[in-house]
């Protein structure tokens, strides 16, 4: 463990917790666009549909995606409310039937046995590089022959509005590698420029994108 987990302050802390996505999902509206996340779709639009686990999947725009692709997926979230919210946008989508929810927190994930043919995360960033655990966890859930895709912010100055424990959970898709157990071979490891807006200004960020094939 780095210094650095001495010094989040417990408003820091609390944006890696459950409560407080608790609190963010349980409001009115969307708290996000609903669209699947762009590496999703530029990684998985060419596989065959099979089974899939999307962790941290929130509100549930890449479960839905998957599902109306022919995927069966499972959603997994550490927040109830945000897989509540999930739920009803998928039978709103009419894909419930291919959903099951799953309650669980990413840092703490063990397979437990269950394999999927794709396993997906978008923007999970637990503090002190907490992200390499995490993918090794999750690279215990892909069946042999499947795929892992692990996605997040690098870090940018784009950010000015986070703190600087909140910039440093950012990573490179390169730091996720020592995560990689052996039996996977990295398809991609790169960061991918995309552009948003923030608060009606234009921004450029970059994708953190890992994507790796379990061959064994």
């Amino acid at each position: 463990m780095s210094d650095h987990a001495h010094h989040l302050t417990d408003e820091e802390a609390a944006i890696f917790e459950p409560p407080s996505w608790e609190e963010r999902y349980s409001g009115e509206g969307s708290y996000w666009s609903g669209d699947p996340n762009p590496q999703l779709v530029a990684e998985v639009s060419g596989l065959t549909p099979g089974t899939a686990l999307d962790v941290g999947c929130g509100e549930g725009g890449d479960v839905i995606w998957l599902a109306r692709q022919g995927w069966k997926v499972t959603g997994a979230d550490f927040a109830a409310n945000g897989l509540a919210r999930a739920a009803r946008h998928a039978e709103e989508a009419h894909v419930a039937d291919r959903i099951d929810w799953w309650q669980v927190d990413a840092r703490a994930f063990a397979a437990d046995g269950r394999s999927y043919d794709l396993v997906t995360t978008h923007f999970l960033h637990p503090p002190d590089g907490g992200m390499v655990e995490v993918t090794r966890r999750l690279s215990e859930a892909v069946a042999p022959g499947g795929h892992l895709l692990v996605v997040g912010h690098a870090p940018s100055e784009v950010f000015t509005q986070l703190t600087a424990n909140q910039r440093r959970a950012m990573f490179v898709a390169e730091d996720l590698l020592p995560g990689l157990p052996e039996g996977f071979d990295v398809l991609v490891a790169e960061q991918r420029p995309r552009r948003v807006v923030r608060d009606g200004v234009t921004v450029d960020i970059d994708d953190s994108t890992l994507f790796a094939r379990r061959t064994a």
